[in-house]
């Protein structure tokens, strides 16, 4: 697949182990971003054992084990984001998770994130992007 697709960066969203993130770094020569599940504080500390493994960190909402649907991401899940507030890594980092037009710029004001990832708050419907849902994000960022 990256042969064909040449991409610049690969998103690891499992559960990897820190060696088999920095396994997969040195086997395609490539940045990654490994995806870390929040719920709570405690959630956070396994962070820490990704910052020599990966490139950067994304934040993301972890599923309700009650969400039986969910997928690794995308899943317009949010998470208390002060509980990024104040902290630092290693590494740059990115804030996921239930961003929206209409919530980003508080989830970047408390959380200190710099950069953010969007999925499903751009969607009119599952896996379909809305342009008008694009635009909005995107000014609303542009603002800050």
């Amino acid at each position: 697949i990256t042969s064909s697709l040449k991409p610049d960066m690969l998103q690891l969203h499992g559960s990897e182990s820190p060696g088999r993130v920095a396994d997969i770094r040195a086997k395609f020569s490539l940045p990654i971003i490994k995806a870390i599940a929040i719920s709570t504080e405690k959630d956070l500390e396994s962070a820490k054992n990704y910052q020599n493994a990966a490139d950067l960190l994304l934040f993301d909402a972890k599923p309700p084990k009650s969400h039986t649907s969910a997928l690794p991401g995308g899943n317009a899940l949010s998470f208390d984001w002060s509980l990024l507030t104040g902290k630092s890594w290693d590494i740059p980092w990115m804030l996921s998770g239930g961003l929206t037009p209409d919530n980003v710029v508080d989830a970047i004001r408390l959380s200190g994130a710099e950069a953010v990832d969007v999925s499903s708050g751009v969607e009119a419907a599952r896996g379909q992007k809305d342009p008008a849902l694009i635009k909005d994000f995107l000014a609303q960022v542009a603002q800050l």
